[in-house]
């Protein structure tokens, strides 16, 4: 594992040089929180984790939306958008899937299914187009949020 994250940061230094950023030790702390964590972050999240685990070292929110925009356009970080509410972000260089969302509590899951992605692949070759990429986000009410509406 340690030396799959070496690669992701090499990656990260190669990507800040090519912007003409410099490498430093908050930015790393972003690159390793966001590979290091399963699951959706928002910006203030991210913050507010890393300002717990690194006490003594300052990291502004500029900052970690900077970095987070730089991981995004790179790959290696993709969000999920929630409208007014902003971005989740995760780590993106794990294999593909989509993602449902409960609009009523925010939860995400992961899934993948072949049909869809057969689906969307006759769709993009009917239409002419050479499919590239796809985002995929379903939204609906959680089991949980639905068992909560049922007792109101």
């Amino acid at each position: 594992m340690a030396e799959e994250f070496e690669k992701i940061l090499e990656k990260f230094k190669d990507t800040l040089k090519a912007n003409n950023l410099k490498y430093t030790k908050q930015r790393e702390a972003i690159v390793s929180f966001i590979y290091n964590n399963k699951g959706h972050f928002t910006p203030e999240e991210i913050n507010d984790a890393l300002k717990e685990k690194h006490k003594d070292m300052k990291i502004g929110i500029a900052t970690i939306y900077r970095t987070l925009a730089l991981l995004e356009e790179s790959g290696m970080a993709t969000s999920i958008s929630f409208d007014a509410q902003g971005k989740k972000y995760e780590f993106g260089l794990k294999k593909h899937h989509d993602h449902i969302v409960c609009s009523k509590c925010g939860l995400i899951k992961e899934f993948y299914d072949e049909t869809i992605e057969q689906k969307q692949n006759e769709i993009a070759k009917k239409l002419n187009f050479i499919l590239e990429d796809h985002h995929m986000k379903l939204i609906g009410i959680c089991e949980t949020c639905q068992k909560k509406r049922g007792k109101n």
